[in-house]
C-alpha cells in the first residue's frame, strides 16, 4: 500500500459524504462502535467506504477503527489504523471542519507508523507522510513553524470544565488560541506551519492522533504527552492511550512543558 492507494481512498470518500451530506446529518445513531463511542450514520458510510476501497486492492490488511474495531482483510497483515470521521460533533452540528483519518503501521506501535494520510472533507486538501521522506499538502512539501513566536495554539478539550482550567496558563503564552473540533487536521495544521502548538489533556486514542504524529514527525515538528514523554511505544488500538503536546520546533516545546509541568524541560 503507498500513498497513491490512500489518496484514492480519500478522494472517492470525498465525493460520497459530500453528495450525502445532509441525509447523513439528520439520520439517527446507531449505537455504539467497538471504541464506545456513538456511531452515527455519517461515521458506518465513511467506514464502509474505506474497508470496501481497501477490499479492492486486494492485500492481506488488518483495518483498526473507531467503529468496527479490528477487521482483517485476506487473513490480516499491516495494520490500516483509520477513524473513518474525525470531527463528528461538527459534522453533525454542521460546522464545516472534519476529517478523514488513515495510517499504515507495520508493527504494533505509534512508532511503527510508515505512512500517515488526513483529508479535510470539506476543502478537500490532503495531508500525507511517509517516513523518511517528508510531510505534504497537496503534493507540496510543507514544513512546521521554525521560528520562536507563539502565534497560535490550538486545543480539544473532550471536558472543557476538567480539561481547560489546567491548560489556561499555557493558552495565554499565544497571541490566539482556537479549538477546531478534529484532532487529525490539528496536527496537520502543525505540521504545516499554521498552529505553533497543539494539546489535548484527555486521553486520546491512536487512530485519533496516529497520522498526524507522522505528519509533524516528517515536518520537523515535536510530538509528546503533556508530560513531555515520549508516546513512539504506545500500542496502536482502540482504548484511550495518551494526553497529547505538539509543537512546531524544541524551543516552543520546551516552553510548553516548563508551563504546563512547573519544570525547565531543556535540562531534561
Amino acid at each position: 500500500m503507498d500513498i497513491r492507494d490512500l489518496r484514492k481512498i480519500g478522494k472517492r470518500l470525498r465525493e460520497e459524504i459530500l453528495s450525502h451530506l445532509d441525509e447523513l446529518r439528520t439520520g439517527a445513531p446507531l449505537g455504539k462502535g467497538a471504541s464506545g463511542d456513538i456511531t452515527h450514520p455519517i461515521d458506518k458510510r465513511a467506514e464502509d467506504i474505506v474497508i470496501g476501497e481497501a477490499e479492492k486492492l486486494k492485500i492481506p490488511l488488518t483495518i483498526i477503527s473507531e467503529e468496527c474495531g479490528v477487521k482483517d482483510i485476506r487473513g490480516g497483515g499491516p495494520r490500516l489504523l483509520l477513524d473513518p470521521i474525525d470531527g463528528s460533533r461538527n459534522a453533525l452540528s454542521g460546522v464545516p471542519f472534519f476529517s478523514t483519518s488513515i495510517a499504515v503501521v507495520d508493527g504494533d506501535t505509534i512508532g511503527d507508523v510508515s505512512l500517515g494520510y488526513v483529508i479535510n472533507l470539506i476543502s478537500g486538501d490532503e495531508y500525507w507522510a511517509a517516513k523518511g521522506k517528508g510531510s505534504f499538502l497537496n503534493g507540496s512539501p510543507v514544513q512546521s513553524q521554525r521560528d520562536h513566536t507563539f502565534t497560535v495554539i490550538a486545543y480539544e478539550a473532550q471536558t472543557p470544565r476538567a480539561d481547560l482550567p489546567g491548560i489556561i496558563p499555557l493558552l495565554s503564552l499565544f497571541r490566539r488560541a482556537r479549538c477546531f473540533g478534529s484532532t487529525a487536521l490539528d496536527l496537520a495544521l502543525l505540521a504545516q506551519g499554521s498552529i505553533s502548538t497543539f494539546i489535548t489533556p484527555s486521553p486520546s486514542r491512536s487512530f485519533d492522533f496516529a497520522a498526524g504524529y507522522l505528519l509533524i514527525k516528517e515536518a520537523g515538528g515535536i510530538i509528546t504527552d503533556t508530560d513531555g514523554e515520549e508516546i513512539e511505544g504506545i500500542k496502536i488500538g482502540i482504548k484511550r492511550a495518551t494526553s497529547l503536546l505538539a509543537s512546531g520546533n524544541r524551543h516552543l516545546h520546551e516552553k510548553a512543558l516548563e508551563v504546563l509541568t512547573g519544570r525547565d524541560a531543556s535540562k531534561d
